[in-house]
């Protein structure tokens, strides 16, 4: 190769490099939101540095080792609601509201896969203090409770593209329970609550309620996705993987990820059979009205008959 070719083939390696650098991203897209006013008395330039440190740790971490575009990073949302803070030690409690979503496919339609609130926040953050990303140790109790959610969020949203698709990151979030455990922070212990982290991570990886992963799948890509091409036949996969929710509910009627697709999906699911007929509509309540009888109301939704 004479000098003139080599030069020319570096010029557009290094072209193809910065290319890939400009369109190459982090996998998430996360907005961050901190509610302080229950804090009476409070600096809020804390709040303010601990919005800014939690959202550049969410989506300037990279996660996994998948090449995501600006245009197919999950989009997501963190809103922290603070109700203590001492200001002497910088110990933070509160809830923790965590949304994520996914496009369907060939539509500017975007459906909610997780809806969730954390009940159980603690963690200790003052200003400056820098957030690290660690696979082996624990650096706090706020970056486990970021790390997990963005294992979650990510495993979910895989799940709902390819069968099984999410396992690397159920690990990963595994990982982080275990981690979390042995530290003694509130939150993250087994059997303690039917609705913290641990319960989350094992309503998705237990074997007796892992179908609701089945169902992520069957629910997505083959219900929702398919919708474009055949809303009856994307609609039907929708009310078969229903039918896997209600063994799910058979096998582990308290099992928080029951609730978790309640509040991601019931509204949804009215507008999926607004236009389904009358036989299907009955069936669908029929599948949902023991899961859920404290949503009647709303689940009365999916019978009535189509306005137009």
């Amino acid at each position: 190769m004479n000098l003139r070719n080599l030069i020319l083939t570096l010029v557009i390696a290094c072209a193809s490099l910065v290319s890939l650098a400009q369109t190459e991203s982090n996998e998430l897209n996360c907005t961050v939101e901190i509610n302080s006013q229950k804090v009476a008395n409070a600096n809020k330039d804390v709040f303010n540095a601990l919005k800014e440190a939690i959202s550049e740790y969410m989506n300037t971490t990279k996660w996994t080792d998948a090449v995501f575009s600006m245009n197919e990073r999950i989009e997501c949302k963190m809103f922290f609601t603070i109700a203590t803070y001492d200001d002497g030690t910088g110990k933070m409690t509160g809830d923790l509201q965590v949304q994520a979503q996914r496009p369907v496919y060939n539509s500017s339609y975007m459906t909610t896969l997780i809806n969730f609130k954390d009940t159980k926040i603690e963690f200790t953050y003052q200003s400056g203090d820098p957030l690290v990303y660690s696979e082996v140790e624990m650096e706090s109790n706020l970056t486990a409770i970021l790390n997990f959610y963005a294992f979650m969020i990510i495993a979910i949203d895989f799940d709902s593209f390819a069968q099984n698709g999410g396992d690397p990151y159920y690990e990963k979030a595994a990982a982080v329970v275990r981690l979390a455990q042995s530290s003694g922070e509130t939150g993250w212990k087994a059997f303690e609550d039917t609705k913290n982290r641990s319960a989350v991570l094992s309503a998705f990886t237990d074997k007796s309620t892992s179908g609701i992963r089945e169902i992520m799948y069957n629910y997505h890509r083959l219900g929702l996705d398919q919708m474009s091409v055949s809303v009856d036949k994307g609609r039907a996969n929708i009310t078969k993987s229903l039918e896997t929710l209600k063994k799910v509910y058979d096998a582990a009627p308290m099992s928080v990820c029951l609730s978790m697709f309640k509040d991601a999906k019931l509204d949804e699911l009215v507008n999926v059979y607004s236009k389904a007929n009358m036989t299907e509509k009955e069936s669908v309540y029929e599948i949902l009205y023991p899961l859920w009888p404290t949503e009647q109301t709303r689940l009365e939704n999916i019978k009535k008959e189509a306005t137009n």
